[in-house]
């Protein structure tokens, strides 16, 4: 494994953190789309519930200290609700790899036990099966009394996009390797294909070609310290032993003990040789060359829409051509977005990063949310009033947005709730 992606797990673990930072920051949104009361007021070609699937560091509701991710200081999964959507906001694995949190996102919308697969977890080192769930949907997949698949949309923030891409590909064309190492009696329903379960994947400011952000390297304690203490400052009586996050790492024997502090089972999960050991986590899917993998085997499915919209919170220096940050930037992604706007790579067999890169969101450059590309086959498209099946429709670009705004609403939150209603009221008119 690259030292980088080792390094770089230091610092993705600070993006949870950073979603309680809140600056004051402006919003330009690019949305006029009409706003609709509620599900009763629009004429609906669909009424599939919608899943929305949390990035690295997340989580699903409010859970922890009462934040929601999606919506910040309030539930946007709520307004949703109150709109007539049928809204769910699963909490699966922070930072494990898009296969572990596809096979946690299949149980946790259907039910049951999590199985990793037999195949993937022997050659891994890890368990193969996991937590246990009651299902948010247990009639997903089913027929319904019109004799019609009972299927979901599916709508992914940041690494979340990566996830959902994931499922599809699992659910449409399962898995050879699984199939060919387990009995068919043993074998998640998961793993055999042929399931149509999904309208619509909508990916809001995903790597889909993986960050340059994660070549840079970083230390570890100087970064969680300094994380820590600029949540003290704004939410008081925060510390390392009470910032609650679920690491989700079960299968890999990092759950937490009975009566073990949070701070003990932190610095457990933090000094453990699974980061060194295996590409079988987040810090390597979200990297250009893992990303690059990832896109060589998940493919845009023919009877699926695809949806993609991109953040930008940056701008040109007419001297370098550089991209700077925007002055509304939530100031903890200063120094990544900086990075971001002027690297370059020709590192053999390593992802060629150029100036198409720079602009960006904090996180993420605008070129690589936009849709798969670097080892990819999937067309995209610019959207023109009509989804087409099978490709990526990119949506558009909301502006003056980082890469944490754009799920926590800090600031002129109206704007940005909008979008997602606007958006909802897309996937519930697409064609069957």
């Amino acid at each position: 494994m690259k030292k980088y992606v080792y390094n770089k797990v230091l610092v993705l673990l600070l993006v949870f953190s950073f979603l309680f930072f809140i600056p004051n920051t402006t919003f330009a949104s690019t949305s006029t789309a009409a706003n609709p009361k509620s599900t009763s007021d629009i004429h609906l070609t669909n009424n599939y519930p919608v899943i929305m699937v949390h990035g690295l560091f997340g989580w699903g509701n409010d859970e922890l200290m009462g934040k929601n991710y999606w919506g910040g200081s309030e539930s946007l999964r709520q307004k949703l609700i109150d709109k007539g959507y049928e809204v769910y906001t699963p909490t699966i694995g922070p930072v494990s790899s898009n296969w572990d949190r596809a096979c946690e996102l299949y149980a946790y919308i259907k039910g049951g036990t999590v199985d990793y697969g037999k195949g993937h977890s022997n050659k891994n080192g890890h368990a193969r099966y996991g937590r246990t769930y009651p299902g948010v949907y247990p009639a997903w997949g089913t027929l319904s009394n019109s004799n019609e698949i009972q299927k979901i949309h599916l709508i992914g923030h940041s690494m979340g996009g990566q996830t959902i891409r994931t499922l599809v590909q699992l659910l449409e064309n399962g898995s050879a390797e699984e199939i060919n190492s387990t009995p068919k009696e043993n074998i998640s329903p998961l793993f055999t294909g042929n399931k149509s379960w999904v309208h619509s994947v909508t990916t809001i400011a995903t790597p889909h070609d993986g960050s340059q952000e994660s070549h840079e390297k970083y230390a570890l304690e100087p970064l969680v310290h300094q994380s820590v203490a600029a949540l003290a400052a704004q939410n008081g009586g925060i510390t390392i032993d009470n910032i609650g996050l679920d690491f989700q790492l079960d299968q890999w024997g990092l759950k937490r003990n009975k009566n073990e502090s949070y701070k003990d089972y932190f610095h457990r999960v933090m000094k453990s040789n699974i980061w060194g050991k295996t590409n079988d986590l987040s810090v390597w899917d979200l990297s250009p060359e893992g990303a690059r993998e990832l896109n060589t085997w998940v493919k845009a499915q023919n009877d699926v829409y695809y949806l993609s919209l991109a953040c930008s919170d940056t701008h040109e220096d007419p001297l370098t051509h550089f991209q700077f940050p925007d002055t509304n930037m939530n100031p903890i992604l200063l120094k990544s977005s900086i990075f971001m706007g002027a690297y370059t790579n020709n590192r053999s067999g390593e992802v060629p990063i150029d100036s198409t890169w720079w602009k960006n969101d904090g996180i993420v450059s605008v070129v690589s949310a936009i849709s798969p590309k670097v080892g990819s086959s999937d067309k995209i498209v610019q959207y023109n009033g009509s989804i087409q099946k099978g490709i990526w429709n990119y949506i558009g670009l909301i502006k003056s947005v980082d890469h944490l705004n754009v799920v926590q609403m800090t600031e002129n939150r109206q704007a940005l709730e909008n979008k997602y209603f606007d958006l909802l009221s897309m996937l519930y008119n697409l064609p069957k």
